[in-house]
Formats: structure tokens, C-alpha cells, sequence
């Protein structure tokens, strides 16, 4: 709402406010400083990055110059008849168009003109692969790691990644490129050389005073190539930094009121404001409000949140925005664990990928199956919440404990001691002894694990399908034969670990067009306001297509909110960057 000039306190005016630091807020920034706006970003916490920076960083962008390069067949058409094949009429047509049109350009344009830099992943296939329009791999894309000495004195406000995302003193390790060398180091000569030679940098790093390694990856990698930009762009961006309210002038969002450092500050956009402010994962209050499954939504457990209260929700309640209808599901759920940590709160570890190993799979309090190990996260929480879990377990014998790992317990040849001393890991002689421990009936256990293993040794799973589609055999071990994510458990001792309900990030947010412009109940845009990654609705109805698909819309919408607020679709583009990386770039590719 308008302030009075007396209660305005001090003043400043620029171009383009951007509320918010993860991937669309600083996707915008940099497109409108790119072509010469004045451009401030506002974080209202002390670390910059949002939930991106905590993020594996992978963007879902069909028909990018990397796909194209790679000769991969693939088309918007072919992407919007894979989207309408799970969301129905449930698909929003005009963004949806929107978004595969501009994407690949969004993608091309920010790697031309900032330190944006993404790989293909060729085998990173659509979740869904067997349905009409899906693509085997082409579609994601991975960021490249990068040198936080480019950030220089910035580094130091960069949001650290998920501590389990980083291993011996602070190295943070790629998902696509070093993860795969750590699972299989204790027996692989070249994944053991390469772990080796990543720790020693790390600790080479820690060594020289630095508080974690300075190669960047994921989601940090992601963040730290646009504040790069930003940084020789001069753009003034600013943390504590808290919006409290929207300045509105003839019906024209025009500033923002900003508390930072105890003062207020009447911040003016000539151009407009782009809402970034991520979605609502860390409010209990929201969770409990739109996570309508359960009425314990403050009980459940996401990723450590990243000042995601809904802010957004907030600011547009004087303008006459409500809420779109809600979505099939109102987050991107992920089943984690809670590792215990000495002197501080459980840590929440995601479990992306290590249900569908061979050797590995999950029962609910019953001592019963209830899922494909290998669905996608989202899809195996959403099978937990269909069948009223607020937990299930993670199973594994002792070979496939050792050769993969299980959540927060690292394969050979780290120890056990630690996770087995705390309770993480729980272990037992035989299923007998383990079903006790967890509290399972031991006989329906047993039963179950006999069943499974039966049929595991054929490489099927006649129950719940694992291993069939393309997917689930991405997702699990090449190596393993006859299917490579299927294995009985059979090698005592046994062990398990507990998940529960946790969230990535959420789906719900403010309703938007095409151009990422803020709409009104009447469905009319709000003048100089935009939204953009998960403070604005998600595209997918609930669903969860692919690697990527929060970070890419996040990337285009925010490239495509500051296009439309410098007021031309096309505005001057100024000379590209050149292609070389930047010298402090490490451009190795991810595996995919």
C-alpha cells in the first residue's frame, strides 16, 4: 500500500527491485543489469541463495543448444503432450506454452551474457518414461562447478549447501560428477584416485584458512555464477534486508518497504518488482494450512528452509490476489531421515536415489510393501500419504549397505560406528532381532522379504513393478545383473534406517501469466508486479515430471519478468560475454 511521505524515513530509486536470491530472483537481476538497469536485491536473511543454493542445481529445459548439439529428437509439442499426459486438463496451456518456448532462449541468452554455464545429462530420463511425449534424457541439464574465489569477498555470504551434501571438512561434492566416484571408491582404482584427489583439495582449501572447499557445485555452483555476474554488473545486493510492505501508486506497484538494520527504507522501482521469495516450506503455519493430507502439517520435515515463510502471500493480500485453486499435491515431497546431530537439531537427509539400489527397499509400519522403491521421491511420499504413513522404513542387507550406502551412512569404507551409536542406523543378526527393534511384526516381515527376495533373484517384481521402466533402471546399479535395481536381501547382518514426510520446496504460489505479471481474482495483471520460482504457482499440477522442473521455469520466468518490466520484448542486447569459461571456472562435465 502507498506510505505517507512522513513515515517513508529514507529514499532511493532504481530501476528494478528484486525480492529474493535464489535462482529466479538472480536470474532476473541479471537480465535487467545486463542491459543497463539499476537493479538492488533484497534478502531478508543473512546468507544470499534461497533454497537453490541448496539445491542439486539441475534445470529441466527442453530443446536447449545442449540437446540440439547432441542430436537429441525433441520438441515443445513433443514436451507439452508429456505434461498433459499427467496433469489432463488440469494443464495451465498458456504458461505451459509459454515456458517451452522461451526456455531453450532463456537458457542460451544467460549463458551468452553471465557466468551461467549448464552440461547435458543424456541420461537423465523424464520421470514418467513411459508415458506419450516423455524424452529418455536430454531434457536436464546439470550446472557446471565453479571457483568460489570468483565471489571474492561475497563468498563468505553464499548459503553453505546441505552439511550431508558435504563430506571430509567441507568439500562439496557434485552429484553428477564425484558422486558417483565416492559410492564406488572402495572398489573402482579410478573412482578411488578420484575421491582422493577431491578431498585433497577440499582439505587443501581448509588448509589456506578458508571455512569449506572453494569449488562450487549443485545448487551453490547455480548461485554463485549469477552472483558473479552480478558482481561485475555493480548490483547492490542486500541481506537482513526484510520487505514488509508493497508501495502502491494509481494502482501501480511501484517500491517496496524495506526494514534493515533496525531503520525503514522507502526502496522506488521505476521499472517494477519481482517477488522471489521462495515458497512456504519453512512456516509451520502455511504447512499446516495448504498441506490438507494431514492435519500435522507443521510435523512434517523439509529440507532446512531458507527464510521460505510465504512471504509473497503477505505482500499481495493488499492487491486483491488470491491464491489459485490448489494442486494435486501442494509440495515436491521427498521421504528423509533425521540424522542426530551433537549439541543441535536432527539434520533431514533426502532420500533421492539410494531406495531403488539393488539389495534395498522399504516397508511401512506393518512390516508390508507399499510402493516402487525406485519412483521418483515424490512419488514414493505420495504413495506414503495415500496410505495414511507418517513413516515407513529403508531396508538393506549387509552387501548392499557397504556397496551403496543408506541415506546418511556412507558406503565402504566408512565406518558404522557413529550412525549405529546414535541410532540412525539400526541393525540386526536376523529379521527376527531387526523387526523387533523397529517395532515390526516379525512374522509379516519375514513373509514379506521372503516374497521379495523370491522374486528379486529373477530380477522381478511382480507386486509393485520396480525395475521396469527406463527410470527405475537409470536409477539403479548398471553393473548388477539381471536387473540392475533388483537384489534379495540376504547377507547379514540387516539393517535399517527411518523415513518420514519431508518437502523440497511447495507448488502452491501466486497465480501468474504468461509473462510472469501478478494477477488479480479477476484474472487481470497487477501493474509492476511479477513473481517467479516457487513464490509464483507451479506449472505441473502437483506432479513432479522431471529432474529440474523447479529450477528451470524459476530460470525462464525470471529471465522473462525482467524482459517485460524493461518494457520491450526484445530489448538491446548488449556484446555477448566470450564463450571461454571464467578463469576461475572448473568446466569439467557431470556424468550423467
Amino acid at each position: 500500500m502507498a506510505m505517507p511521505a512522513e513515515t517513508q524515513g529514507s529514499r532511493d530509486v532504481v530501476d528494478l527491485v528484486v525480492v529474493g536470491s535464489g535462482a529466479a530472483g538472480l536470474a532476473a537481476a541479471a537480465t535487467a543489469a545486463v542491459h543497463g538497469a539499476r537493479v538492488c536485491v533484497l534478502e531478508k536473511t543473512e546468507a544470499l541463495g534461497g533454497t537453490s543454493a541448496l539445491s542439486g542445481g539441475e534445470i529441466w529445459i527442453p530443446c536447449s543448444r545442449q540437446a540440439r548439439e547432441a542430436g537429441i529428437d525433441d520438441s515443445a509439442s513433443q514436451a507439452e503432450t508429456y505434461l498433459r499426459s499427467l496433469l489432463g486438463e488440469g494443464l495451465d496451456t498458456t504458461r505451459t506454452r509459454a515456458f517451452l518456448e522461451a526456455a531453450p532462449d532463456a537458457l542460451a541468452w544467460l549463458e551468452r551474457h553471465t557466468h551461467l554455464r549448464y552440461a547435458l545429462m543424456p541420461r537423465s530420463t523424464d520421470y514418467h518414461a513411459e508415458r506419450p511425449g516423455a524424452c529418455h534424457g536430454g531434457r536436464s541439464l546439470a550446472v557446471l562447478p565453479f571457483d568460489g574465489r570468483a565471489l571474492a569477498q561475497d563468498f563468505s555470504r553464499l548459503r553453505w549447501p546441505l552439511r550431508n551434501a558435504l563430506v571430509f571438512g567441507g568439500t562439496s561434492v557434485c552429484t553428477r560428477l564425484d558422486l558417483p566416484h565416492l559410492l564406488a571408491a572402495g572398489r573402482r582404482l579410478g573412482s578411488a584416485w578420484h575421491a582422493a584427489h577431491l578431498i585433497a583439495r577440499g582439505w587443501a582449501h581448509r588448509a589456506a584458512g578458508h571455512p569449506r572447499g572453494l569449488r562450487l557445485t549443485n545448487g551453490n555452483a547455480l548461485v554463485a555464477r549469477l552472483l558473479a555476474t552480478l558482481r561485475e554488473q555493480g548490483v547492490e545486493v542486500r541481506t537482513r534486508a526484510e520487505v514488509r510492505s508493497l508501495i502502491v501508486e494509481d494502482g501501480r506497484v511501484c517500491g517496496v518497504e524495506v526494514a534493515e538494520g533496525g531503520t525503514s527504507l522507502c526502496l522506488l522501482a521505476r521499472r517494477g518488482v519481482v517477488l522471489a521469495t521462495g515458497g512456504f516450506s519453512a512456516s509451520a503455519r502455511e504447512r499446516s494450512r495448504h498441506y490438507r493430507h494431514s492435519q500435522r502439517g507443521a510435523d512434517h520435515h523439509p529440507l532446512p528452509p531458507a527464510g521460505n515463510d510465504g512471504d509473497a502471500f503477505a505482500l499481495v493480500q493488499p492487491l486483491g490476489v488470491g491464491l489459485p485453486a490448489p494442486p494435486r499435491q501442494p509440495a515436491a515431497w521427498a521421504p528423509v531421515s533425521l540424522v542426530p546431530r551433537a549439541h543441535e537439531a536432527p539434520a533431514p537427509f533426502p532420500h533421492f536415489s539410494d531406495r531403488g539400489r539393488p539389495g534395498i527397499v522399504a516397508v511401512g509400519p506393518d512390516g508390508e510393501r507399499f510402493v516402487n522403491e525406485s519412483a521418483s521421491y515424490h512419488d514414493f511420499v505420495t504413495r506414503m500419504l495415500d496410505r495414511g504413513l507418517d513413516h515407513a522404513w529403508l531396508l538393506a542387507d549387509h552387501r548392499a549397505l557397504r556397496r551403496y550406502g543408506l541415506g546418511a551412512v556412507r558406503p565402504f569404507p566408512s565406518p558404522l560406528a557413529g550412525h549405529l551409536a546414535s541410532g540412525y542406523l539400526r541393525r540386526g543378526r536376523d529379521w527376527a532381532e531387526l523387526a523387533r527393534s523397529l517395532g515390526l511384526p516379525a512374522e509379516r516381515l519375514q513373509h514379506t522379504l521372503a516374497a521379495f527376495n523370491a522374486h528379486a533373484a529373477r530380477g522381478s517384481d511382480p507386486a509393485f513393478h520396480r525395475g521396469e521402466s527406463l527410470f527405475d533402471q537409470r536409477c539403479g546399479d548398471a553393473d548388477h545383473r539381471p536387473n540392475p535395481t533388483l537384489a534379495p536381501l540376504q547377507t547379514t547382518p540387516f539393517y535399517a534406517v527411518k523415513v518420514l514426510v519431508g518437502d523440497i520446496g511447495t507448488f502452491i504460489g501466486l497465480p501468474t501469466d504468461g509473462a510472469a505479471r501478478v494477477l488479480n481474482t479477476a484474472g487481470t495483471p497487477v501493474p509492476g508486479l511479477y513473481a517467479a520460482g516457487n513464490a509464483a504457482q507451479s506449472l505441473f499440477g502437483g506432479h513432479y515430471p522431471s529432474a529440474g522442473i523447479t529450477l528451470g521455469p524459476a530460470l525462464t520466468f525470471g529471465w522473462l519478468a525482467a524482459r517485460h518490466a524493461l518494457g520491450t520484448d526484445e530489448p538491446p542486447i548488449p556484446p555477448a560475454r566470450p564463450q571461454e569459461p571464467h578463469p576461475h571456472a572448473d568446466t569439467a562435465h557431470p556424468l550423467a
